[in-house]
């Protein structure tokens, strides 16, 4: 950002870091008000009334700037990131002590796959949702789904019975991580879009939330069974005090979305579905709000003509289904972004769970575990969490620099966490495994964080959250072979790891494949 946006006028709020001039970007992002830049699908031979809709909309999104809406935006739509990170992380560690009050009756691995089911069909149904009932009420609705399941997950009485609020704990969750991504962009101005890789650093917030609420109920022994013989629910309410704060956490979030925000359906939806009247309106009370101008008027919107490819004929049937998943390969080049997309969520979605679910078994065969207890062992696993927090804040200044961009970043991200997955196969002390795991959870990052930014940057608005949702849902599928293969392979051998590795290599060139580099340039 060379040049600095206009100055603030009497009455306008201090935009502070998003808004100085903090040496990022170029002139492609300085003057995008003007209209003369370049939006990512603009020549992909798309609807042309909605191309000449939305560079007007992008205009006056550039216009109006970065205002504190925004600042309020990355806070509550970032609880969306930390939720769906802290859900992964309270199946996987309140399942054992659950395991042992139920009586080790079950699948040991049944918490995993019913959290990983849960999330696959939140991200395809809340995905698809979004395209046709509006962002507003899946990005409202979803997360309080996900809070209301995991304070009742606590009260479970049995296995069967935690796995199905465990799984609608990961169906509200699942869908709330793509409408954040989606509502976040389709206000951003695009000299601030490299916010959106720095969004991801609530993945990590949630993580380390999380690692700090079970270290402090499934430590305390008054609180936690030493074993399945003797196991009564009063004397292992630790994993239940884990899900009751969780959830009254998640909760809280769900509501300050509807009362901190009061989020209206974003401009860029209404853009497909013919509301012109309104998407000016909702423009304009964001500028009078915070003092900005605002050009953008009914007339130039209806002088562009009516959209007709967003939506079928019918919003709520088969053909409209049809109508968002075709979308996503309306030219060659948006099919092939939209197929090498998926791939990457599926590479991603193996390798990350994969590696996890070897490496304690595989730290111990090495020694790398002797010695550590209790202390030690939330100790670091905080520490690890702490780490991945920062990794996204490198990519969103990565991703900003005209020589790496959005892909090449990833590219950077992908071979240090391949680097050091190799070398992880060296580790032999439980400091070494404390400073690789630190080291991964920062790299991994920098690659999942710019990958969940990249997503909807460069995918069809129309269809936006269906192919985010799509993208989303091929991880969980992947999660779910990981429980299973947790479940039956040699867990002690040093291949997964050099397989996770490779996984990270073709990550790498995927990403320097993509047809499609955001940088400098607006999302449709």
């Amino acid at each position: 950002m060379a040049t600095e946006e206009k100055s603030i006028g009497k009455g306008q709020e201090d935009p502070g870091f998003f808004e100085r001039d903090v040496g990022m970007g170029d002139d492609a992002h300085s003057s995008l008000g003007q209209g003369d830049a370049e939006d990512i699908l603009a020549l992909q031979d798309l609807d042309p009334a909605l191309n000449a809709k939305m560079h007007l909309v992008n205009n006056v999104i550039d216009e109006i700037g970065w205002t504190n809406y925004h600042w309020k935006l990355f806070v509550l739509n970032g609880f969306g990131y930390a939720v769906d990170s802290l859900v992964l992380l309270l199946q996987s560690n309140i399942a054992g002590p659950a395991f042992k009050e139920f009586g080790e009756v079950g699948y040991a691995n049944a918490q995993t796959i019913a959290t990983y089911v849960g999330m696959l069909i939140g991200a395809l149904f809340w995905g698809m949702g979004a395209d046709i009932i509006g962002r507003r009420w899946a990005f409202n609705i979803s997360l309080f789904i996900s809070a209301v399941a995991t304070i009742v997950s606590g009260a479970a009485p049995n296995w069967a019975s935690l796995g199905f609020f465990t799984a609608m704990v990961g169906f509200g969750a699942g869908g709330n991580l793509i409408l954040d991504t989606t509502v976040f962009l389709e206000y951003l101005p695009s000299n601030k879009q490299w916010a959106l890789t720095f969004l991801a650093c609530w993945w990590g917030i949630g993580q380390a939330v999380t690692g700090f609420i079970c270290w402090g109920f499934l430590v305390p022994s008054q609180w936690n069974c030493e074993s399945a013989d003797n196991c009564p629910r009063n004397s292992n309410q630790g994993w239940r005090y884990v899900m009751y704060t969780s959830g009254a956490l998640v909760f809280a979030m769900s509501i300050a979305r509807i009362t901190v925000v009061r989020l209206q359906e974003t401009p860029k939806y209404r853009l497909g579905t013919g509301e012109d009247a309104e998407l000016v309106e909702t423009l304009h009370s964001i500028a009078k709000r915070y003092n900005r101008t605002c050009t953008l008027t009914l007339e130039k919107l209806e002088a562009c003509g009516t959209v007709k490819t967003a939506h079928s004929e019918s919003r709520y049937s088969l053909s409209e289904s049809f109508v968002h998943i075709s979308g996503l390969f309306a030219t060659r080049k948006i099919g092939l972004s939209t197929v090498l997309i998926w791939l990457s969520w599926t590479l991603i979605g193996l390798a990350y769970p994969l590696f996890y679910v070897f490496l304690n078994s595989y730290l111990a065969s090495r020694g790398a575990t002797d010695g550590v207890g209790t202390f030690d062992t939330w100790r670091n696993y905080t520490l690890t969490n702490i780490s991945g927090i920062f990794g996204p804040v490198l990519a969103a200044w990565m991703c900003n620099m005209k020589v790496l961009g959005r892909k090449y970043t990833m590219v950077v991200g992908a071979l240090i966490t391949m680097a050091f997955f190799f070398a992880y196969t060296a580790v032999s002390t439980p400091a070494q495994n404390v400073g690789f795991s630190c080291a991964i959870a920062f790299c991994i990052n920098i690659y999942y964080g710019t990958l969940y930014a990249y997503t909807p940057e460069v995918l069809p608005s129309a269809h936006r959250a269906t192919g985010n949702g799509i993208a989303v849902g091929c991880n969980r599928i992947m999660g779910i072979i990981s429980a299973v293969v947790d479940s039956t392979a040699n867990t002690g051998s040093v291949a997964p790891i050099y397989i996770c590795a490779a996984l990270f290599l073709a990550m790498a060139v995927i990403s320097a494949i993509f047809p499609f580099e955001p940088y400098g340039r607006r999302s449709s």
